[in-house]
């Protein structure tokens, strides 16, 4: 007897944000969003440090816009959102740390000389790049802190202690979140398309349904002319390569990247990876754009690329997606 097929409707809003402008920022989200109609979606994400911005100099440019989680704009908005269109809703944003994290950290510094990133900016840690869950209710499900750290955040954020997994209910079910950097490996070795494949093999050993990625992903600056950065979409499949292998990354073998899509369908255990991309321009960085849904299959030999956003576009794109 054949197990009847799941839809999943995920929603994605590519979001080009005004550095230090929340306000204006999320004004921007809820006239997007007006056109959603209630109980047409399952999930709703948006970028990292969606209202925002990303592109903070230094701790002392952060510190103003750091968010407290479930009383800050970013959740305050994520609940209102959740609760009007009767779905999940997950954001990316600059949390405040608790006052015993700030303590400790003063603490551990005391009499040190200052730390500093690579291109000379003391580092405070005064903050966490985080991402906040919502469910239908407009109740707080849960919170994320990002892992690997970009260089960008090295300045005022504190890592997080690792990935997380969210089970939630039926169609979504189980659901692996990163926060862009974290799909890459640990600097030094941050630019490797090859492994180790931390997010991916995380995803794999808890089952995960759905990987979900919130970024701010800097444009790859290749061929510019192009709608779409081709080659960071191609970069962030080769980054989850266990997900359309064998599990451990291998290269496949030319029989399986000439599999028929039919035969696809057919191989291991399905994820659907969603890519939540930021897009526009921040104090001398352009954004990769390019939001992304793919479907990859275990033991396929490549990653199915089901649709995707152009890089300077703006906007909302659902997705519904037979499981």
């Amino acid at each position: 007897m054949l197990t009847p097929r799941l839809n999943l409707r995920i929603g994605v809003v590519q979001l080009s944000p005004k550095i230090g402008q929340v306000q204006v920022n999320l004004a921007r989200a809820r006239e997007l969003c007006r056109k959603i109609k209630p109980q047409s979606l399952d999930l709703l994400c948006f970028p990292e440090m969606a209202f925002t911005g990303y592109v903070f100099e230094n701790h002392s440019a952060i510190l103003p816009h750091l968010e407290h989680p479930r009383t800050g704009p970013t959740s305050l908005f994520c609940a209102e959102l959740a609760k009007n269109l009767g779905c999940y809703v997950i954001a990316g944003y600059p949390e405040r740390l608790t006052s015993q994290e700030l303590d400790e950290i003063s603490k551990s510094e005391a009499g040190s000389q200052p730390q500093m990133t690579e291109s000379g900016t003391e580092i405070h840690q005064v903050g966490a790049n985080s991402a906040a869950l919502y469910g239908p209710d407009g109740v707080w499900v849960s919170g994320y802190r990002k892992s690997h750290l970009f260089k960008i955040d090295l300045s005022w954020a504190k890592p997080g202690n690792g990935f997380q997994t969210f089970t939630l209910p039926s169609p979504i079910r189980t659901v692996s979140l990163g926060i862009c950097m974290d799909l890459n490996p640990q600097i030094p070795n941050w630019t490797s398309a090859e492994g180790p494949y931390e997010l991916a093999d995380y995803a794999i050993s808890n089952k995960a349904n759905v990987l979900l990625l919130l970024n701010a992903w800097l444009d790859s600056g290749m061929e510019p002319d192009e709608p779409n950065d081709w080659h960071t979409l191609n970069y962030w499949a080769a980054r989850t390569r266990p997900l359309w292998t064998d599990g451990k990354g291998d290269a496949s073998s030319d029989e399986e990247d000439h599999k028929p899509d039919s035969e696809m369908e057919e191989s291991g255990d399905e994820t659907i990876v969603v890519v939540c991309n930021r897009a526009g321009e921040e104090n001398g960085q352009t954004f990769a754009g390019t939001s992304a849904i793919f479907s990859m299959r275990r033991g396929s030999g490549r990653p199915k690329l089901l649709d995707m956003m152009a890089r300077k576009e703006e906007g909302v794109r659902i997705w519904n997606i037979d499981l």
